[in-house]
């Protein structure tokens, strides 16, 4: 019988860990990304701010999976799923077919409709967002050093964050820390310790999944820090220079989105049950209900898992958990046996806010400051994808950590234009 064909459709936490549990299996693995590489989001927020550089949070996808032999790595876009025949089309015109699939797509930064806003406040799902924000905020750092207009020079100097998640709390955290420490004593004309660092959250709290005492204790931090934390606050529009709040206006230039995503539009391909967020219904096992051969994992998946108010939420453990559960369940139907649910253990929640500072929820057990960071470091090192990562992330803040020094602080974008510009010109001529 012909070896049964696997499709994989992206290569994020889930995706990679299906195409890990089915390596070397008895089975042909096609994982399809859009990207070459594997990324670990978590860290995103460091790129941004300088402290990593690209490739310290990325892998190529071809070096982690070159030793499975069945894996077969395709660059490419999804453009259509039909299960009804069991093919997938890409981008570029082709069209396979599968045994099974596992659509482990992901979600995107959500303006909650206000697709105009996307310019001026950029979110943080790619290595591409993480290098624009860090160009805005070095940019408006050095254009601040020259302008002699007091209320320019405050407007550039103004960083605000929207959402109150892990994303917003750690990106603010590190802004201030910034201008604080890293950049203080690097200008002449101007003091980036004097920046401003907003942080805008709708709800009442920052962190709100935690516990209240969890809770308070980020605040607290982050306004030991010097960042400013507006809660139970709106935006009302994102415009140049300026956001729009419900109860005030703030001049700022640079406006960083963290408050929310949406799944993959992939999901509305497969004719399944959604959810209010876009996300689809699964069954027990992460299936369709009508199609068993088919698992939707990680961020597009509502899986209800014990409480169908309370579905699994889309962070990387859950992700972990549901790419390598649906990998299992395949070969359990390859092997005859009856698939089992899912069944998560929830390994609690953290959040970094700066040097030594930080806030965990580890199995009930609640942390918080200086042994709640060192939780959050060992973590992250022990889930970046690579020894070679680890090794790198872990010297970096080290140095870090003993200088308060940010090694990536380069400015590349306007290089890169104007090469191009110039490479244009000769063309012409």
């Amino acid at each position: 019988m012909p070896t049964p064909h696997v499709v994989i459709i992206g290569g994020g936490f889930a995706g990679l860990a299906a195409a890990r549990t089915l390596a070397n299996e008895p089975v042909r693995v096609t994982l399809i990304d859009r990207r070459n590489h594997h990324l670990f989001q978590p860290l995103l927020y460091q790129v941004a701010t300088a402290a990593l550089a690209p490739s310290d949070i990325a892998e190529p996808l071809r070096g982690v999976l070159g030793h499975a032999r069945n894996v077969e790595v395709r660059l490419g876009e999804v453009t259509g799923i039909d299960v009804d025949t069991r093919t997938v089309s890409v981008g570029d015109g082709d069209t396979m077919t599968y045994d099974h699939l596992i659509v482990a797509a992901g979600a995107r930064t959500s303006w909650f409709g206000h697709a105009d806003w996307e310019a001026r406040a950029p979110g943080l799902k790619t290595l591409g967002d993480a290098l624009d924000i860090r160009h805005r905020m070095l940019r408006a750092f050095e254009q601040a050093e020259w302008t002699e207009d007091e209320a320019e020079r405050a407007r550039l100097l103004t960083f605000v964050v929207v959402g109150g998640g892990p994303t917003g709390v750690e990106m603010a955290g590190a802004l201030r820390e910034i201008a604080f420490r890293t950049l203080a004593g690097d200008f002449r004309h101007v003091r980036p310790e004097a920046a401003r660092v907003v942080l805008v959250e709708a709800g009442p709290h920052v962190l709100a999944p935690l516990p209240a005492p969890l809770r308070d204790a980020a605040r607290r931090f982050l306004e030991e820090l010097g960042v400013e934390v507006r809660t139970g606050t709106a935006v009302k529009a994102v415009e140049d220079g300026r956001v729009v709040l419900a109860d005030e206006t703030i001049a700022a230039d640079t406006v960083i989105w963290a408050a929310g995503v949406q799944p993959s539009p992939l999901g509305s391909m497969l004719g399944a049950a959604v959810d209010r967020r876009g996300r689809v219904v699964v069954e027990a096992d992460g299936s369709l209900a009508d199609h068993p051969e088919v698992f939707v994992t990680g961020d597009m998946a509502h899986h209800a898992h014990d409480d169908p108010d309370q579905p699994l939420p889309g962070v990387a453990p859950v992700a972990l958990a549901m790419g390598q559960h649906a990998a299992r369940c395949i070969l359990h139907d390859l092997a005859g046996r009856p698939r089992r649910p899912l069944r998560y253990l929830d390994k609690g929640n953290l959040a970094t806010i700066g040097r030594q500072r930080a806030v965990a929820d580890i199995a009930g057990v609640r942390l918080s400051g200086l042994i709640a960071w060192l939780a959050w470091v060992f973590v992250h090192l022990m889930t970046l994808v690579g020894h070679r990562n680890r090794v790198v992330v872990f010297t970096k803040w080290a140095w870090a950590w003993a200088t308060w020094e940010r090694s990536s602080r380069l400015l590349w974008r306007d290089e890169a234009a104007r090469d191009e510009a110039q490479r244009e010109a000769r063309l012409r001529a």
